[in-house]
């Protein structure tokens, strides 16, 4: 379902360049089922079906027989992800995913080959390997010279607890709509203070929850304080 992803773009390039190897495992083959099941129905009854350990924990054996891996279980009930998680897994040497699916995975094997539950956000997907794709594509990414520059990513948003400032380009003036004046100036100093200042103030309008992480200056904390009173006001 997944592999096809991690070939294309800056994952795949990865992969070619030898930064990172990704292995996608079948955990169905490691079933000693007759029918290679991996499911039956849940103790205490319920509805769906609960992925039994045998299959996880042989799987995990087998890649894990040489290495001792973090291993993360994609689940809502994790932690929430986000780019700070995203660095500290580009640090792991190896990064073992588990991906539940349907009402999910029987607690005992998680309780003892997980050592993180992570989660996208508060909602439920079919599976975990869409979650699985995109923790893998935002943590290669992160990995010593997997992009040019570490520029390209040291100016994101939520790099710095912030959101990325407004992005322009050609043509200079769209639909009676021009550039703003600034980054057609060519003073890279006022530059970099306009785009710090739209990151402060867009962060504020639009995820406010972030700023108790960003290190702002006294006159951005100010900025910031002037913002969200309107707000409460015109709530």
């Amino acid at each position: 379902m997944i592999q096809s992803f991690f070939n294309e773009s800056i994952v795949g390039r990865a992969q070619k360049s030898n930064k990172v190897l990704i292995e996608c495992v079948d955990i169905r083959k490691y079933s000693l089922d007759k029918h290679k099941k991996t499911d039956d129905i849940p103790y205490g009854g319920g509805m769906g079906m609960v992925m039994t350990p045998q299959p996880i924990y042989s799987a995990f054996k087998d890649i894990t027989a040489n290495t001792k891996p973090y291993t993360v279980y994609l689940t809502p009930k994790g932690n929430k992800f986000n780019q700070q998680k995203a660095r500290e897994f580009s640090k792991k040497e190896h990064l073992v995913i588990l991906c539940g699916h349907y009402e999910g995975v029987d607690q005992r094997v998680l309780d003892k080959i997980t050592d993180e539950e992570i989660s996208l956000g508060d909602f439920v997907l079919t599976g975990g390997e869409i979650a699985a794709a995109a923790v893998t594509d935002s943590v290669v990414r992160l990995i010593d010279g997997v992009l040019s520059n570490e520029e390209c990513y040291l100016n994101e948003s939520l790099n710095d607890g912030l959101l990325e400032y407004p992005q322009y380009t050609r043509p200079a003036v769209w639909e009676d709509i021009p550039v703003p004046e600034v980054l057609l100036s060519g003073h890279h100093k006022n530059i970099e203070g306009w785009r710090r200042k739209q990151s402060v103030l867009l962060t504020a309008v639009q995820r406010p929850d972030l700023l108790k992480e960003a290190k702002l200056t006294k006159e951005e904390q100010e900025e910031v304080s002037a913002i969200l009173a309107k707000d409460v006001e015109n709530n």
